[in-house]
């Protein structure tokens, strides 16, 4: 029997994963999810920001809607409140503090300075790609101004 299987919250994920876990920490996320691990809010938080670009909207509230204090509606909340502001993935350093501010380890191997780099693990849409550049490029821009 398969972990979706036996998933706790019985909604087994009909989407193809497979290019979403070539990223250890997402594989990580996702094996949680379907045993019913709660994996807090900045889990689920960054789980949505990086699966939204390969799961449907459906897959993700079936991978969620069994978490604490998470239910369909709470689920498309947040998929919709990550959608609306269109954010992006979050970076390593990002990840390594909000898993700082929540029991469950986001990343399961912290040690590893190379790990949970979803920029590195995965093949994100051009899209993204773009507005991290577009981020950094304003971003250097004010400190041109500040200097």
């Amino acid at each position: 029997m398969s972990k979706a299987d036996n998933n706790k919250n019985g909604a087994a994920p009909a989407a193809d994963q497979s290019e979403l876990r070539q990223s250890p920490m997402m594989a990580h996320l996702l094996d949680a999810l379907a045993e019913g691990t709660d994996i807090g809010h900045y889990g689920r938080l960054t789980f949505v920001m990086v699966a939204r670009h390969f799961l449907s909207t459906d897959d993700l509230v079936a991978l969620l809607a069994g978490q604490p204090d998470m239910d369909e509606k709470a689920a498309r909340m947040l998929i919709m409140q990550v959608q609306d502001r269109d954010y992006n993935p979050p970076q390593r350093q990002k990840i390594m503090e909000w898993q700082a501010q929540q029991e469950f380890p986001i990343c399961p191997t912290p040690d590893d300075p190379n790990s949970c780099n979803v920029y590195r693990d995965l093949q994100l849409p051009d899209g993204v790609y773009g507005h991290v550049e577009e981020f950094y490029e304003q971003r250097a821009e004010a400190e041109m101004k500040d200097a």
